[in-house]
């Protein structure tokens, strides 16, 4: 074999494996679905120094290598008008890969936030019958994932629906008609993997320490067969107002329940904490990680805070982790820490 194969060789085998121990690290990571909005208000972002930095590269400074985004269908939102579009998120995963992080993309199938209180279809979807709905979902989906691919981000992870115990697409998707909502969750799977069948489908529910809740949603999933990879979490003890310590425990048994009972991975893809407690916030982290890293048989696989960098000052939002001169909490060391 002549030496310029045999180099090439070697190489190819080194990218395979460095490719494979990085799909299976641990994801630690941040939503940063408010960062191009902050950016073109003009908010700077800074180093514990006072030196000007990139956020992103910021927060991979204290071990993130994930980066989540949300999308919407033709955003509508008065203060976010045009951002989280088809066209902002491609070019924020570009961003990021270019910077080493690895993508989820979070589906939020509506025009503004979607979440456990709202769950709004997108304003041309309206009118549309059941049927026009499910080619909706799947249109949608495979053209926002193969327009990433097109661009030369392929995404790990992609979410369908953002924090769904109640369903998602009201009313044709709620969990009162079951068999409608299996059908919206399969669509968007199909489109993904139509895209790039080694993308993981995230299913997503908040409160991931109520075992309860998170039972009677996928227990109905597996009677309607939905086909997904992984079981994503919320985590937030501030909205139900409880310390961490109350409820991690709780955590813990959803995370090792969830994954025996329904074999699959699971991953927090949301926490957060106060963001003037900040020893109790990284304290959160901490607990949180050791949690998912403790989930059997290495099917926990990651951990994310939602919108770190989202100053209150700015967004007015308190669970963000970062303080008033524009740096990143010491609360975020956590994530290269652990």
């Amino acid at each position: 074999m002549k030496l310029k194969s045999i180099i090439f060789l070697i190489l190819l085998i080194t990218e395979v494996i460095f490719g494979q121990n990085k799909k299976s690290a641990f994801s630690k990571g941040a939503d940063v679905g408010w960062l191009p909005q902050m950016e073109a208000t003009g908010y700077k972002f800074y180093d514990t120094d006072g030196s000007e930095k990139d956020c992103l590269q910021l927060l991979k400074d204290r071990g993130m290598n994930s980066i989540r985004l949300r999308v919407w269908v033709n955003p509508s939102d008065d203060k976010a008008s045009g951002h989280c579009s088809k066209e902002e998120t491609v070019a924020m995963a570009l961003r990021a890969q270019k910077m080493g992080f690895r993508i989820m993309i979070n589906f939020h199938y509506s025009d503004s936030w979607a979440d456990p209180a709202k769950q709004f279809k997108p304003k041309a979807w309206e009118k549309h019958s059941f049927p026009e709905l499910l080619n909706d979902v799947y249109n949608h989906t495979f053209d926002v994932i193969n327009a990433l691919k097109v661009a030369g981000v392929t995404p790990e992870w992609v979410q369908v629906g953002n924090e769904i115990p109640g369903g998602m697409m009201w009313p044709e998707g709620s969990t009162d008609n079951w068999p409608q909502l299996g059908q919206l969750l399969n669509k968007g799977y199909d489109a993904v993997k139509a895209v790039d069948k080694n993308i993981k489908v995230i299913v997503h529910v908040d409160e991931g320490n109520n075992n309860a809740k998170f039972r009677k949603f996928f227990d109905n999933a597996a009677e309607q067969k939905v086909k997904y990879d992984v079981i994503g979490l919320s985590y937030y003890p501030y909205w139900i107002k409880k310390d961490y310590t109350e409820t991690i425990a709780d955590l813990q048994f959803n995370l090792n329940d969830m994954a025996q009972r329904y074999d699959k991975e699971v991953m927090v893809v949301e926490v957060g904490g106060e963001d003037d407690k900040v020893q109790n916030t990284y304290e959160l982290l901490v607990a949180t990680i050791k949690a998912v890293k403790n989930v059997p048989d290495n099917r926990g696989i990651g951990v994310l805070y939602w919108e770190p960098q989202g100053a209150r000052s700015w967004s007015h939002y308190a669970l963000s982790a970062w303080q008033v001169d524009g740096k990143p909490s010491p609360a975020l060391d956590a994530f290269k820490e652990n």
